[in-house]
């Protein structure tokens, strides 16, 4: 029996907004209950700035979940818990590897209730953390949106956090759009999915666009120094100060320490359900296409780190995933009436914009993660040279930035950091246009330059150790592209 196309409504996601909730976050918790929590959020940078936050928490009462009455306050306690755990951890000269009861208890049961693990994810920052400037307005436009929470209380955070809900309510559409695809390519209705692969990539050439104004409100070295530390999760943090994770203290003999990667695009429910619908399949890092693994090849990151980032989602998300990957059949159907140009010409342009999409990533990560990486290493570098060591008579603040440690496997990897992580990032984007129908086509977006080699993205050596050994960077991912934990969580 063939697999029905799935309904929207059975996997929480809105026909209008995507995987976006189909009502707008609560501002608050309505129990008053509730308050202790909503107080501290509320005064949350403040907290932060006094670095006052860790008394404050120690000093919580445990409150029950109990009082939680519909899905929309399951997200907001999420989300408010997310946030102050994050705050707990990093906000200090050393992390903090134990999150008291008061915090651990209420997000445990939370995160058990949504579906998701211990840790901000990206519904938490970004799904879940928004509200529109005027109800009679769209969404989709970034105009007309606000942050409900940030660590920083900066422009450049609610930027980076309302980019992606533009993306996700721009996005939305396409998600309905394609099903209606999947059904009329079962009917054999070629003309009907020709003009759903138009609107894809006419709408994919928009997220593009609303991609790249990340640039006009969020400052790289803000984020590199500012935010992007608080987005740290517990996975890969030894460096950091977190050499076995976290503890989630709920009194227990069972309590044990946990590893996390922190919230990302990677945790984008939208991006996969892209690849999926074209068919776009991503293998180990520095693997190709019709690679047998032999015992001799070393082995790059996991093939199902794309997949292992849907444990990251919430739930009916997952699912929702899981279900259209068993029915996905427009790559089959167009390559079978691959002799209909208007059809395979707009298949391969959806392949066209989602590559694009990829190469602005490439970009951006350069511009807001590599650049300021190098640049921390160096100062970082000249800050413990021995005659500054020699002068420094107490232990310094740890930059939680530029935390990293020693790769795994370190003689097979060569760069640094940065350069372990563009790789990964542009076999992604290269394997985006292995489904090409058109010859050439394919042959251009295999093996053509991408927008990202002719700009700011392309690295060089600056800075390699000597020893050819790059660092592994432990926020919001995995940055080591031979490690077997995966590489950087990516679009």
């Amino acid at each position: 029996m063939i697999p029905s196309i799935p309904r929207l409504q059975d996997y929480d996601v809105s026909e209008n907004y995507g995987f976006l909730p189909s009502e707008y976050p609560l501002e608050v918790l309505p129990d008053t209950y509730y308050r202790p929590w909503e107080a501290i959020i509320r005064n949350l940078q403040g907290l932060i700035l006094g670095k006052r936050l860790r008394g404050v928490v120690d000093g919580l009462p445990v409150l029950s979940t109990d009082y939680l009455r519909s899905d929309a306050e399951w997200r907001r306690a999420y989300v408010i818990l997310g946030f102050i755990s994050h705050a707990y951890i990093w906000n200090g000269d050393r992390p903090k590897e134990r999150i008291p009861p008061s915090i651990s208890i209420p997000f445990k049961a939370a995160c058990k209730h949504l579906e998701l693990p211990t840790v901000a994810t990206y519904a938490g920052v970004v799904l879940w953390n928004y509200r529109p400037l005027f109800d009679d307005e769209g969404i989709d436009s970034l105009d007309n949106l606000a942050t409900l929470m940030t660590f920083t209380g900066s422009l450049d955070e609610s930027w980076f956090y309302l980019v992606s809900v533009a993306i996700e309510a721009r996005g939305a559409p396409i998600i309905p759009l394609m099903l209606h695809a999947m059904e009329a390519a079962r009917r054999g209705d070629k003309l009907r999915v020709t003009e759903c692969l138009r609107s894809f990539a006419e709408r994919l050439d928009e997220l593009a666009s609303m991609l790249v104004r990340m640039y006009e409100n969020c400052d790289p070295y803000v984020f590199y120094h500012r935010i992007r530390p608080f987005l740290a999760g517990s996975k890969n943090m030894h460096e950091a100060g977190l050499p076995n994770g976290v503890i989630f203290d709920t009194g227990s003999e069972d309590d044990s320490y946990v590893q996390y990667s922190g919230g990302s695009n990677a945790q984008s429910s939208i991006i996969q359900f892209f690849d999926l619908v074209l068919g776009v399949e991503h293998r180990p890092t520095g693997s190709k296409p019709n690679d047998t693994p032999v015992a001799t090849v070393q082995q790059g990151p996991s093939a199902n780190f794309i997949h292992d980032m849907r444990t990251y989602m919430p739930g009916p998300h997952a699912r929702f995933l899981e279900h259209v990957g068993t029915v996905s059949n427009i790559r089959a159907f167009v390559t079978t009436n691959r002799h209909d140009r208007a059809l395979a010409g707009a298949f391969d342009a959806c392949l066209a914009m989602l590559r694009n999409f990829r190469d602005k990533h490439i970009q951006m990560v350069s511009r807001y993660i590599i650049v300021p990486s190098r640049e921390s290493r160096h100062s970082n570098a000249r800050s413990l040279s021995p005659t500054r060591r020699k002068d420094s008579a107490s232990p310094q603040q740890l930059n939680i930035a530029a935390a990293s440690s020693d790769s795994k496997d370190k003689k097979n990897l060569r760069g640094t950091g940065g350069t372990a992580l563009i790789p990964f990032l542009k076999q992604c984007r290269d394997e985006t246009g292995e489904p090409a129908i058109d010859a050439w086509a394919r042959r251009l977006l295999n093996n053509g330059p991408g927008a990202a080699e002719l700009g700011g993205a392309r690295m060089g050596k600056l800075g390699e150790h000597a020893s050819g050994e790059t660092a592994v960077l432990g926020l919001a991912g995995v940055w080591s592209v031979d490690d077997s934990d995966g590489g950087i969580c990516h679009w």
